[in-house]
């Protein structure tokens, strides 16, 4: 069965945007980000949920259009509809069985793009493999949570830690159900 992966910033106090979905203050070059987008390059699949899709309007992506245009993308979401939608982009409902179809697809492991939301119903159910944290030197105090309104706890494994430019840090865990 793949991975999921959960490859996100974060700021030191565990939130992976500000209020507003402020992003502002995370360290946006450098070799750590260049690492990222190199990493990003080894995933066919990403899944996420509605609100993370949406975010990527922001920044030009087009209803029904992939994101990461050499991944297949798995859009959780109980309404989002779109009128034309590229043959890479699915929508799947938020279903534990939609998620075990996928990770028994043949594939990469799977690239779990940020919302705390999605990221925190994924762990309530145990299908977080590993957590790869990009440590921004920040403390934002409140915004979106990186596991949303999940109250699970889990122990971790430190697999990983390197520190890169402006501060930086990306931390890999192990999570141990």
């Amino acid at each position: 069965m793949r991975k999921i992966i959960y490859y996100v910033a974060s700021s030191i106090d565990g939130f992976i945007a500000g209020p507003h979905d402020d992003i502002s203050g995370f360290v946006g070059q450098g070799n750590g980000v260049e690492k990222y987008l190199n990493d990003l390059q080894q995933f066919d699949t990403v899944i996420m949920g509605r609100n993370t899709y949406e975010f990527g309007y922001e920044f030009g992506l087009k209803p029904g259009k992939p994101a990461y245009p050499h991944m297949r993308h798995y859009i959780f979401s109980t309404s989002l509809v779109f009128t034309d939608r590229d043959p890479n982009v699915h929508i799947k409902k938020i279903d534990i069985g939609e998620v075990v179809k996928i990770r028994t697809q043949p594939g990469t492991d799977i690239y779990l793009s940020g919302g705390g939301q999605f990221a925190g119903w994924l762990l309530d159910h145990k299908q977080i493999d590993i957590l790869k944290i990009k440590l921004n030197p920040l403390v934002l105090g409140q915004g979106v949570k990186m596991f949303g309104n999940s109250k699970s706890t889990f122990k971790t494994a430190l697999l990983d830690a390197a520190t890169y430019d402006n501060g930086l840090q990306i931390v890999t865990h192990k999570l141990i159900y």
